[in-house]
C-alpha cells in the first residue's frame, strides 16, 4: 500500500464517525455483504459513510492490508475496525452494535 492510500484512508476513517468500506454505496449496494451492512446501520437510523472499493482499486487492496482483514465490506467505528457483514449482525442482534453507535456518536 502506498503511503498516499494510507493516508487517504487515515483521513476517511477519522473524519466519519461511521465508515464502511463496500462494494458499491448505501445508496446501491454492490454485493449482498454490503447490502447487510447497510440495511443493519439504516436500521439504527445513524449517519454514515461508504467508500465503494469498486470504483478505486487502490482503496480496495489498501484496505484489506490496512486493517489486515481480506474481505469487504469493512465497518469502522469511532476510529475502530469493528468488522464485515457477519460480524455486525452478530454485534446487532446481541445489541453490542447500538451501543457501540451511541457511545460513537456522543463522542
Amino acid at each position: 500500500m502506498t503511503p498516499e492510500t494510507k493516508a487517504k484512508i487515515d483521513n476517511l476513517i477519522q473524519e466519519n464517525k461511521i465508515m464502511v468500506f463496500m462494494k458499491g454505496n448505501k445508496l446501491m449496494p454492490q454485493c449482498g455483504f454490503s447490502n447487510n451492512v447497510v440495511q443493519i446501520l439504516n436500521t439504527l437510523a445513524v449517519p454514515f459513510e461508504t467508500v465503494d472499493v469498486l470504483s478505486d482499486p487502490e482503496i480496495r487492496q489498501g484496505i484489506k492490508e490496512y486493517s489486515n482483514w481480506p474481505t469487504i465490506p469493512q465497518v469502522y467505528i469511532d476510529g475502530q475496525f469493528v468488522g464485515g457483514s457477519d460480524i455486525l449482525i452478530e454485534l446487532y442482534q446481541n445489541g453490542e452494535l447500538q451501543q457501540l453507535v451511541e457511545v460513537a456518536l456522543a463522542s
